[in-house]
């Protein structure tokens, strides 16, 4: 009965583990993608329907709701257009894993194109991914310093 047991606990650590590693994999994916600035790719990534979070802005014009696969992929093209893409950074510091969920935490900056105005901070997100693709988007950042930057 033990063996039998144990032979169990074995097999769903491996299956944990390949679904960690699939997780993993695809989120390097959307790192890479967003580099490249590769919107193809993002779109494939997406699911059909995101849960996508990021705290509502009015004077931001890329940051809005999203839910789409196409939508949230759309966001880096606005994000270009609004900001100086040589100018923007975005470094990520830690990486955790498991299973489905994936947490990114680094800083970012860059400069609004408009006003000429910095914006920086840290940030968060918490991806989830389900059959390679990206259901969950939720992004955590310095709101204030973006609005800032924003405002003329």
């Amino acid at each position: 009965m033990s063996v039998t047991s144990t032979v169990r606990t074995m097999s769903s650590a491996a299956a944990a583990s390949t679904v960690t590693e699939a997780t993993r994999a695809a989120v390097q994916e959307y790192l890479a993608a967003r580099v490249a600035g590769d919107i193809g790719r993002l779109v494939a990534l997406f699911a059909d329907e995101v849960d996508w979070l990021l705290a509502e802005n009015p004077g931001v014009p890329w940051i809005r709701p999203r839910s789409t696969g196409v939508e949230c992929a759309a966001q880096l093209t606005e994000l270009m257009e609004y900001t100086v893409p040589e100018e923007a950074r975005a470094s990520v510091d830690t990486l955790l894993v498991d299973g489905t969920d994936a947490v990114l935490m680094g800083h970012l900056s860059g400069t609004v194109r408009a006003t000429g105005k910095s914006f920086e901070g840290p940030f968060a997100l918490r991806l989830t991914v389900e059959d390679g693709r990206i259901t969950r988007h939720h992004l955590y950042e310095n709101s204030l310093s973006i609005a800032m930057a924003c405002a003329p």
